[in-house]
């Protein structure tokens, strides 16, 4: 239900910050984070591998509160001002509890809740470039509780920056996986900084790096990463260094025909499932190319008024609270996930999205048996889905999300700094 080129999905941000490299005074250090990190999250349980289902159920019985939880800063969790910029609200409900920590040392940040309960913020300033875990609770008139989680990372030092590393190290993730560094300032020596982190692979694969703009640097190799290797990131500089390695899976591309309404899933060569889909409608196209896997999460709200989308009477055209086993393929938007308003006579059938790739589930997503339950549980973070025969004319920018593997060879290697 999500329109694709520009969607902002209600109460979901990005999971990718596991790893925070800061460069200060000219000295490279690491700081490994454990868990996943977001800009403010409502309620939705997001992560980068698969929830057990208890946290599927709490996700669920959150989505019943009217009650709805908005941490500030809302677009990107880096760079945060020390002074005055974190806020949590709550709107139909009251806050009863609101935590702030250090996720370094575990030391608690002093707050101060509102009078009414609707707000909190900090008593005093944050610590320049230091990583915080916010985590508010409310309930609503009747008594249902919802939760709101948040991790953020402040603006460093004026003459200095901060590099944020993904995927999560000791993680295993798919083949379509690019390691992404994204820096909370602009980077204007970028061969310098370039030059300190290697990234290598046990395959022996030759990885090199991208820069996308100024702030953002990816690695990949020349075609998918081998499954079963190992990818390590090395950062030095002065003697100093660090290193993070995570772990390629078994190989899963899976190919969404457009025209067809079929989904074809290769595992390892091999084809292990084909399943009916429901793509992008004429008036939105899904966009064809290679997308990865970003973020998976068992329920998310999805309401059309982020786009404009809405009736005569300034009403969402579409406001689905707890759409079941979605995971993000771009960061504009482009979701593939369960659906279960669409009757038989979708699926295979028809093309009926706002972008997004429809699979056949039920509400609540609780039987397993459901094309969009298998999916999502034989699904990892770093798994390629390409779409192909889709009406869209539009190219997909690689660095739309993962999408790095839509660029030719050659023109990644020139995107390098170093050569």
């Amino acid at each position: 239900m999500t329109r694709e080129k520009r969607l902002i999905t209600a109460g979901i941000g990005r999971a990718r910050l596991v790893a925070t490299v800061g460069v200060l005074g000219g000295v490279l250090s690491l700081t490994a984070l454990g868990g996943t990190s977001n800009a403010a999250t409502g309620g939705n349980d997001a992560g980068n591998q698969p929830k057990p289902q208890a946290s599927a159920d709490r996700v669920a019985t959150q989505e019943a509160s009217d009650a709805r939880i908005e941490i500030t800063p809302k677009q990107g969790p880096y760079g945060v001002g020390i002074n005055d910029s974190v806020k949590v609200t709550v709107s139909n409900g009251k806050l009863t509890k609101v935590t702030m920590t250090a996720v370094a040392t575990g030391a608690e940040v002093p707050g101060a809740l509102s009078a009414d309960g609707t707000s909190w913020k900090p008593n005093g300033s944050l610590a320049r470039a230091t990583q915080y875990q916010v985590t508010a609770e409310a309930t609503d008139a009747k008594g249902r509780s919802v939760t709101g989680n948040a991790r953020i990372t402040t603006v460093s030092p004026a003459n200095n920056f901060i590099g944020h590393l993904s995927p999560e190290g000791g993680s295993t993730v798919g083949v379509g996986m690019p390691v992404t560094v994204n820096f909370d300032k602009a980077i204007s020596d970028k061969a310098a900084v370039e030059s300190q982190i290697q990234v290598s692979s046990s395959s022996g694969q030759q990885v090199v790096g991208h820069w996308f703009n100024d702030n953002r640097l990816d690695f990949r190799p020349e075609s998918y990463w081998t499954p079963g290797s190992t990818v390590t990131v090395e950062l030095n500089r002065y003697g100093i260094q660090k290193t993070v390695t995570f772990k390629i899976g078994r190989s899963q591309i899976s190919t969404v025909d457009a025209k067809t309404k079929q989904m074809t899933v290769v595992r390892d060569g091999k084809t292990i499932r084909t399943i009916p889909i429901s793509s992008g409608s004429p008036e939105h196209p899904t966009y064809n190319g290679r997308m990865v896997i970003s973020e998976k999460f068992r329920q998310v709200h999805m309401n059309g008024a982020t786009v404009g989308l809405t009736e005569k009477d300034g009403k969402p055209s579409y406001d689905l609270k707890a759409v079941p086993h979605a995971m993000r393929l771009t960061d504009s938007g482009t979701f593939i996930h369960g659906n279960y308003w669409g009757g038989n006579s979708v699926f295979g059938k028809v093309n009926t999205s706002h972008g997004c790739v429809g699979l056949k589930d039920v509400r609540g997503g609780g039987d397993g048996k459901q094309p969009a339950a298998w999916f999502f549980d034989h699904s990892m973070v770093g798994d390629v889905v390409i779409v192909k025969n889709s009406d869209d004319k539009t190219t997909l920018a690689p660095d739309n999300g993962l999408s790095d593997w839509n660029m030719p060879w050659g023109e990644w290697v020139a995107g390098s700094a170093t050569g």
